[in-house]
């Protein structure tokens, strides 16, 4: 029995000691970023968030058109891959829980997932630029190609897999005896879908958005062979741009100085602020929708 005990025990710490490890990894590299961007937060303060001018020949660093840049790009990429993803998620969860059809169509996104990001940019320069640069002709517009539209595009591509996943899991999660008796009340397939298995699987929903999301912010490879790699701030969609994660990437092996480094390592701090915000407010957001029952277990409301 003793023995028990001490294993029990040493199962217990060596459990609490995997789970603190895992919460300093972020403070960890919250510490070091912070430390080497420290130069940068000296020299520019706020001015460096809210700039606009990155220069590195005159020694000025704004981080505010990369900010933006990197905002636009993700939010326009769940725009569009909302539908697709959700649309998937329900086809497999509801209509098509088996058989051949479904099992290609799960491979399918499974490949999305774990295509790289570089065959994606590949892909996005061959193909996708040109018929962008002649959607733009047609507009009036100069026809650039390379955009912040376009890396949106291959960016909705890239973050359909996560949503859909796990969309497709919450609703096949929702109990078959609630859907069982709105059935049992006259309720159609689609009643049944829209009043029960969308509200019951909201939170679960939002959850997937919010994991693309994350992922949209940080990819690199895709969106730096697409977006245009220009330093401006602009709102135009079809103009090239650049994102914190882009930037980081073309520049900071050129980085020449001290105050150029550690202006680019605080764009990263500034990239897993932004991150850590947006996934803080998400999980208040799942939060709200949740409430727990008379056994503590959570509940849709």
């Amino acid at each position: 029995m003793n023995n028990e005990v001490i294993i029990d025990k040493i199962f217990k710490g060596s459990l609490r000691a995997v789970g603190l490890v895992l919460l300093g990894i972020p403070l960890l590299l919250l510490g070091v970023m912070f430390f080497y961007s420290l130069p940068s937060i000296k020299a520019f303060g706020f001015r460096f968030i809210v700039g606009q001018t990155w220069d590195p020949v005159k020694g000025m660093y704004g981080g505010l058109p990369f900010l933006v840049g990197t905002l636009l790009t993700s939010l326009i990429a769940l725009v569009i891959s909302f539908p697709f993803s959700f649309s998937t998620a329900l086809l497999l969860s509801e209509y098509l829980e088996g058989g051949i059809l479904a099992n290609m169509l799960k491979s399918a996104i499974e490949l999305l997932a774990g295509i790289p990001s570089v065959i994606y940019g590949f892909w996005g320069l061959i193909v996708l630029v040109p018929l962008l640069r002649k959607l733009e002709m047609t507009m009036g517009i100069p026809p650039y190609g390379v955009s912040i539209f376009g890396a949106s595009i291959i960016l909705s591509i890239m973050i359909i897999p996560y949503a859909s996943t796990m969309s497709r899991e919450v609703m096949r999660l929702v109990p078959g005896d609630i859907k069982e008796a709105a059935y049992s009340l006259g309720g159609t397939h689609w009643e049944v879908i829209k009043r029960v298995v969308i509200p019951t699987s909201r939170s679960g929903i939002f959850a997937g958005i919010l994991l693309a999301l994350g992922r949209a912010l940080g990819e690199t490879m895709a969106v730096t062979m697409i977006i245009g790699n220009k330093n401006q701030l602009t709102f135009n969609v079809f103009e090239p741009g650049n994102t914190m994660a882009s930037v980081i990437a073309n520049e900071f092996t050129e980085a020449s100085d001290t105050l150029y480094l550690s202006s680019l390592i605080e764009l990263g701090l500034l990239l897993f602020v932004v991150t850590a915000i947006i996934n803080f407010l998400g999980r208040k957001i799942i939060e709200r929708y949740e409430i727990k029952g008379d056994d503590g277990a959570l509940l849709n409301e």
